[in-house]
């Protein structure tokens, strides 16, 4: 139980401070921590990382939100779930794990890279065009999507570059922009795993809780964090979950 409240404060701190990201350590810690099953570890971590996530979101409400773009993202999002939770069913649990360790290295060089912030057709400046954001908006909601059905991630680390260099949202605005739509894909793809799905209570709220006050807290203290120093510990975390998870997987 007390592993279980560590790697809860882990994920909320992890979703608080970078707008996402709480899926990559949540499922791992999961299966390898508390020793759930990968088909009732993605639909625990869905259900924790949006709660988490709509508790992140609070703090930064007077920052600003794109509601069009969550709009557009998160339709997107919840018939492209319910198709990855459908091809997951389909595949081995290990060759899961594996992809999750291969989108965790993805994510830590797209960290370690930054992003490039840009002022593009879907942010807030003269050159917004909704006509031109449709599209990507859309394009960007269904592959997110459907990696949170497959693998159980919000798809945080996926929103943020996607939000910032794709659709030209400003990185401020794109951290809570990215904590609304994780918390509609949440939500549609624990609902595409809940048929017949048997809830660990105990393991779950004992995992939820330092998940949201760990998330609510971060969020403030993201404020005052150099976005470098934020981005590099990150990279450093996954890449070593990436390795774990990966040994965990090769040696079953």
């Amino acid at each position: 139980m007390t592993l279980s409240l560590l790697l809860g404060l882990l994920v909320g701190v992890v979703l608080g401070l970078v707008g996402g990201g709480g899926a990559i350590i949540a499922v791992p810690a999961l299966v390898y921590g508390v020793g759930m099953i990968p088909a009732q570890a993605i639909p625990t971590s869905l259900l924790v990382v949006g709660v988490s996530s709509l508790a992140a979101l609070l703090p930064r409400f007077r920052e600003g939100l794109n509601w069009p773009v969550i709009a557009l993202v998160g339709a997107a999002g919840i018939p492209a779930a319910w198709g990855g939770a459908a091809v997951g069913r389909l595949l081995d649990p290990n060759v899961l794990m594996l992809a999750f360790s291969a989108i965790m290295v993805l994510a830590g060089i797209r960290m370690l890279a930054g992003t490039r912030e840009t002022d593009g057709s879907c942010g807030m400046g003269p050159g917004r065009s909704f006509r031109a954001c449709a599209p990507k908006a859309l394009a960007v909601g269904l592959l997110v999507g459907f990696l949170t059905g497959l693998l159980g991630v919000g798809g945080g680390f996926l929103i943020i570059p996607a939000l910032t260099i794709f659709l030209g949202l400003r990185m401020k605005q794109a951290v809570g922009t990215s904590l609304a739509i994780i918390v509609i894909n949440s939500a549609a793809g624990f609902s595409a795993h809940a048929a017949g799905l048997s809830i660990d209570w105990p393991i779950t709220i004992a995992f939820a809780v330092p998940a949201i006050v760990g998330s609510v807290v971060a969020a403030r203290l993201a404020r005052s964090l150099k976005d470098k120093h934020v981005r590099i510990s990150f990279a450093v975390l996954i890449f070593a979950v990436a390795a774990w998870v990966t040994a965990g997987t090769v040696t079953v």
